[in-house]
């Protein structure tokens, strides 16, 4: 609900504060005393795009601030939450217009966008006219409006169909990608056998590079010292130093016994030598057996290496990645070869998926028609006290695009007279017309919404009398499940006010402004009268007033 609108300083207002309540407000006046300039006020501070020069002349800035009560539940917490601001049970907006046009908006104390703004606005007023292109006349809005209209009766019908219709969306995501991944590997199948057949042939293992260099090494480095470990070998052998060690050893013991004794520390002496010879000549033979080796050992060696190191350098990875680069391979490959069971597969899943969201589409469209019927009823009973019992509301629906929500097409059309074609509503209705279709849809489509402000600016220009009359009852019924603002020229609906407005253009000291007067019971009876008579209130004219207001 809104609660209240203060103004400054905005086009011809210097300073306005109202207090709404709830039920049917209405705003009476004569033409051009700035009715539409209140309107103008609040779609400023709601973020509607409007008129560019706001700012009161001779006034640095104009401000309005709307204050909103948000029952729990309201759906601009949704908004407030998502933009990051704190919510309650009263929503203060508050915007400022300077006189070089910039504009700075506030909810709740915070800076916000007009984005924003306007996001919060769809939750919370709905505007009506004549010229109301936005809402009810836009025919991309209708299908929504019957669902809400139609409530319960299609809430499971339309929970299945968006549930069928991502799961055939899903279906269809995964054949297409299938698809698209087999058309890639077909072109690359001769590859992709000749690599893994190559890989395969090979089988390079992990660290295998890495060990046969060294192998590879080692028997190269074997090569070039051997032939001087052979030739130590020799030297240090039987044939060499320590067959002349022995001799001398041989002799020495020899001529012992007649050296008297000075043979014996060069004996012993010889004896550790021999020994210390004989361990140096193992170590070497040792040494020597270890570096021999089969030169086609080196050759597989380096074979192997080879091409271990140019396989990787074809394919583009480390030699140790070749393992895990074949597996890879052999994955795509194996795609290849499944890839025809998978796509089969994976149309049978999407024609699957089709036949449930045909059935679940096709049970909502059935849904949507009795609801349908309900509404064109609802309308004909509306329609008949607006005096246009003979025009036929009807609701078409076609066939339209496939999405979530069906493949319905919804439009609103009517006929004004038995047996005249139908179309849609703002090239078939008059003006006078247009107003009492649109006053009795919003009727019937607001039921149990009193979540949203509605003003009806004008909506019963064109009628009078009888039809006046009950275009006020029918703003009155819809008063009592919502807040309604009508600004009218009519008395019969001014009269069915619950709380009346009369905005007056005043003229002081050279400058004009607009502002806007509560009406006490008395008040409200001449301001009928007024609407009734003319500038000069006569006492029928009061009477008629009193009449209307008892009535």
């Amino acid at each position: 609900m809104l609660r209240s609108l203060d103004i400054r300083d905005m086009l011809l207002i210097d300073r306005l504060d109202l207090a709404f309540a709830p039920g049917l407000n209405v705003l009476t006046g004569e033409t051009g005393a700035g009715k539409s300039i209140l309107l103008d006020c609040l779609g400023f501070v709601l973020g509607w795009r409007g008129r560019a020069e706001l700012v009161r002349g001779g006034a640095a800035q104009g401000e309005v601030v709307a204050v909103f009560e948000l029952p729990a539940g309201h759906a601009a917490h949704a908004v407030l939450a998502e933009a990051g601001i704190p919510s309650g049970d009263e929503l203060i907006l508050r915007r400022v217009n300077a006189a070089d046009g910039r504009k700075t908006a506030w909810i709740n104390d915070r800076r916000s966008s007009g984005e924003t703004l306007r996001a919060l606005s769809e939750t919370l007023v709905e505007l009506h006219g004549q010229h109301d292109d936005r809402g009810l006349l836009n025919p991309r809005g209708h299908r929504t409006m019957l669902d809400a209209f139609a409530g319960e009766a299609l809430a499971l019908p339309l929970a299945e169909t968006a549930t069928t219709w991502k799961a055939m969306s899903a279906a269809r995501k995964a054949l297409v990608a299938a698809e698209a991944a087999l058309a890639a590997v077909k072109g690359e199948e001769d590859f992709l056998r000749h690599a893994v057949k190559e890989l395969d042939t090979l089988n390079p293992e992990p660290g295998e590079e890495a060990r046969l260099d060294i192998q590879r090494r080692g028997m190269q480095g074997a090569e070039r010292i051997r032939t001087d470990v052979a030739r130590a070998f020799q030297a240090l052998g039987s044939e060499g130093a320590e067959g002349a060690m022995i001799d001398a050893n041989r002799w020495l013991e020899g001529a012992a016994d007649r050296a008297e004794g000075r043979l014996e520390a060069p004996i012993a002496a010889l004896g550790r030598a021999l020994i210390e010879l004989g361990e140096a000549t193992q170590g070497v033979e040792n040494a020597l057996n270890a570096l021999s080796f089969d030169p086609r050992e080196l050759e597989a060696c380096e074979e192997r290496l080879f091409a271990i190191r140019a396989l990787a350098r074809k394919h583009g990875v480390l030699a140790d990645e070749l393992g895990d680069f074949a597996q890879g391979l052999r994955a795509r490959l194996a795609a290849l070869d499944g890839g025809e069971g998978d796509i089969a597969r994976l149309r049978s899943e999407v024609s699957a998926a089709e036949i449930a969201y045909d059935a679940a589409a096709k049970a909502l469209t059935s849904a949507r028609r009795a609801a349908a019927a309900r509404l064109d009823l609802a309308m004909a009973a509306e329609l008949a006290p607006l005096k246009m019992e003979r025009a036929v509301f009807t609701t078409a629906i076609t066939a339209g695009d496939a999405g979530p929500e069906g493949r319905d097409a919804v439009a609103f059309t009517v006929a004004t007279n038995p047996g005249a074609p139908a179309g849609a509503l703002n090239k078939i209705a008059s003006g006078g017309e247009l107003s009492r279709f649109l006053l009795a849809l919003k009727v019937c489509l607001a039921q149990g919404n009193d979540a949203l402000v509605m003003i009806f600016d004008e909506i019963d220009r064109g009628v009078g009398g009888a039809t006046a009359d009950a275009v006020g009852r029918r703003l009155a019924k819809l008063a009592e499940s919502a807040q309604v603002l009508v600004v009218t020229h009519s008395p019969q609906v001014a009269a069915r006010g619950g709380h009346h407005w009369r905005v007056e253009k005043r003229v002081d000291q050279g400058m004009t402004t607009s502002t806007v007067v509560p009406l006490g019971q008395e008040q409200r009876r001449d301001e009928i009268a007024r609407m009734l008579a003319g500038e000069e209130i006569t006492p029928a004219a009061r009477a008629a007033a009193e009449a209307l207001l008892v009535g």
